[in-house]
């Protein structure tokens, strides 16, 4: 069959790995995908956000199955617009994204539903926001209310820090702010695909979302990522699945917006109970490299599964090796960058043992690959143990000839510091 991803970084280039690989595809498009995606999908020069083209094309090319990587296109209902032009696609629908979209419809469905997550305020006034962050403790997690690319959260230790994340949010992403209380832990991410009726876990993993090493610096997309997570034991699983996604599914369904597609479940761990931090609509970047790296089963059987609304008949297979990705970013990010600048070395880095390169923002031009954007490469790697895929990414790593980029030292430090007596 014909198939379309929507999406440009390095989540598309993994899901675009995978679906290649599905003995299903006859063709595989990506709009508008990059210069690493260009090696295994034909690129189409159209953007995430333009759901017109992008439903014209579906049309045009008789595409039988579209995979939307990014939140954006789904929160602005990019599924519904496909779904009513008789293209299948792998949801969720823009109501259904509000588990993303909206952070503030989150926390009132938890609250009314009894889902454990942090205690919270939802301000659409910034004056009353003010007020309430002047009368509590610190510290305090102050976020946007819609989508701000994994970027808009701040925790605040002091009253003028919660005043001035007020400010930067509002003025960065309007749409109000949620404050939280701040929750101890470790967090993990556990991912499921859900037909609406039935849920099935994928795997799990943690990500790095400061920019730099030992957790300093402000708050990225992720700047790196590995699979498995100790912290998800299959007791916690469990209890994040009773107690957190199959309560969110089953509120979904009785509101009649029933959620399908791919959940992605933030939670905050301590003492093995897990709480809710977020839910994503889609699979994490960087998360979404490790796990694809992991998957042994045929990617698209899955979501079509989900999109038909059989995943009660599916199972999954994974890898028992462990994945790991290092993101290597533009110097700069996630503030003011350059663009254009040359990569080199990629052919030396990729024929280490177990690596996986996936671009993220980059194209090819004049016979080099130059960077486009802000998070640039993900290294991936798989081994016997993440010390193992950690020596084998960072091995790649060094091989990569580019002045202008950067990256962390220690993706996985904590998985291995649990190790240690």
């Amino acid at each position: 069959m014909k198939v379309l991803l929507i999406g440009s970084g390095g989540r598309e280039h993994a899901l675009a790995w995978a679906l290649a690989a599905s003995p299903l595809v006859t063709k595989l498009y990506c709009a508008p995908g990059n210069g690493g995606i260009a090696e295994v999908a034909e690129c189409v020069p159209i953007g995430a956000a333009d759901l017109d083209k992008i439903v014209a094309f579906a049309k045009a090319q008789s595409i039988a199955f579209v995979v939307i990587g990014p939140e954006a296109p789904l929160v602005a209902g990019l599924w519904d617009r496909l779904e009513a032009s008789g293209i299948k696609a792998v949801g969720p629908s823009a109501k259904g994204a509000q588990l993303e979209g909206s952070k503030g419809f989150v926390k009132e469905l938890c609250r009314t539903h009894g889902i454990p997550t942090a205690d919270f305020a939802r301000f659409a006034d910034r004056e009353a926001a003010l007020v309430y962050v002047a009368r509590q403790p610190h510290p305090l997690v102050i976020k946007a209310d819609g989508l701000a690319q994994g970027k808009g959260v701040v925790v605040a230790q002091s009253f003028a820090e919660s005043r001035d994340a007020i400010g930067e949010l509002w003025a960065n992403y309007g749409a109000g702010v949620v404050i939280e209380e701040f929750l101890e832990g470790e967090e993990a991410s556990l991912f499921v695909l859900s037909d609406g009726t039935h849920v099935l876990p994928l795997a799990g993993a943690e990500d790095h979302k400061r920019a730099f090493d030992g957790d300093k610096g402000p708050n990225t997309g992720g700047m790196g990522a590995f699979s498995p997570s100790r912290l998800l034991t299959p007791e916690v699983v469990d209890k994040t699945l009773s107690r957190i996604v199959r309560p969110t599914i089953a509120a979904m369904a009785e509101c009649s917006t029933p959620y399908m597609g791919v959940l992605y479940a933030g939670l905050m761990i301590r003492d093995g109970e897990p709480k809710l931090v977020e839910y994503n609509c889609r699979f994490g970047d960087p998360e979404c490299q490790v796990l694809m790296l992991r998957l042994k089963s045929d990617l698209l059987t899955a979501l079509l599964a989900a999109r038909d609304g059989a995943l009660g008949h599916l199972d999954l297979r994974w890898r028992d090796e462990a994945a790991l990705t290092v993101v290597m970013a533009s110097t700069g990010y996630p503030g003011q960058y350059k663009k254009g600048s040359e990569i080199r070395g990629l052919e030396t880095a990729a024929s280490v043992e177990g690596v996986q390169l996936f671009h993220a923002a980059t194209e090819r031009r004049d016979g080099g690959l130059f960077a486009t954007g802000g998070r640039v490469l993900n290294v991936s790697a798989l081994g016997r143990d993440v010390a193992e895929a950690r020596r084998r990414a960072y091995a790649a790593v060094d091989r990569i000839d580019w002045l202008e980029g950067f990256c962390r030292r220690d993706i996985g430090a904590r998985a291995l510091a649990r190790l240690s007596p």
